[in-house]
């Protein structure tokens, strides 16, 4: 019953007016006495916060929680990409020829996804990940790579679920959900961090102060559970071969890695 509750709460409803009352609630003091109960449920590792529980004034202050800063270790190989969430990499591989990809049986077309003016042909025959985040899970979202924010924008209206169900039955939620798009640049590689906002809420929430992004460095955060898909242009990039489908991630962990010589376009 309790994870009814705690699953409502960080995943909002299906309707604008409930998901607003959620909001403000788990943003008041009020939610503060959740916060033990809400730990021990989902075993949320309390050393590696970067406060004592105590600090936190709301369930919503908790789950968007800081680390320790040596809590997670950033791979520092001068060609390798990184995970940009702690998370479940529910699905990763290679777009088809067509540009599609498939998640949970449902066909996506980067069209679709990308809606901006031909975006998506920048990433013709590169490589998606994605990466579903839990309520267990620290909700801050970290650059892939060393580079420059080339550009943002925004899509989508309402938002549906992004957990499994939501993925297999729901609308396509990953091209019609709200959803927060940032283009990331270096002279090897181009990466679209594309962060997939909450039931009707826009719970994306930008950090980076300038367009200048380090590979493990914040971006942003969500203050409600969601899902991040991460997109690598067409380049010399291998998939790590350690991955596997559905395994627990950790940001800053090696996802791939770049070939040493230049990309030419």
């Amino acid at each position: 019953m309790r994870k009814i509750l705690f699953k409502s709460l960080v995943e909002l409803t299906g309707h604008p007016i409930s998901s607003n009352v959620l909001k403000k609630f788990t943003s008041s003091r009020w939610s503060r006495s959740l916060n033990k109960s809400f730990v021990k449920l989902y075993k949320v590792n309390v050393d590696e916060m970067e406060s004592p529980l105590q600090e936190y004034t709301s369930l919503q202050a908790l789950f968007t929680r800081t680390l320790k800063a040596d809590a997670r270790k950033i791979d520092d190989g001068v060609n390798t990409v990184v995970s940009p969430v702690d998370g479940v990499l529910s699905s990763f591989g290679k777009v088809s020829e067509n540009d599609t990809f498939v998640v949970k049986g449902q066909e996506y077309s980067m069209e679709q996804i990308f809606d901006c003016k031909n975006k998506e042909d920048e990433f013709k025959n590169g490589s998606y990940f994605l990466f579903y985040l839990s309520p267990t899970d620290y909700h801050r979202i970290h650059s892939p790579i060393d580079g420059i924010v080339e550009e943002q924008w925004t899509r989508g209206g309402k938002s549906y679920p992004v957990n499994s169900l939501g993925m297999k039955y729901g609308n396509k939620p990953l091209s019609t959900n709200y959803r927060l798009i940032t283009l990331v640049r270096n002279e090897k590689v181009k990466a679209a961090v594309i962060k997939v906002g909450a039931l009707n809420i826009n719970s994306i929430h930008l950090t980076h102060e300038t367009s200048q992004l380090k590979k493990g460095g914040e971006m942003a955060y969500f203050s409600f559970g969601s899902t991040v898909v991460l997109f690598i242009d067409e380049c010399d990039f291998e998939i790590e071969k350690t991955l596997s489908f559905e395994m627990d991630i950790k940001y800053g962990q090696k996802i791939g890695t770049l070939d040493s010589k230049e990309q030419t376009s």
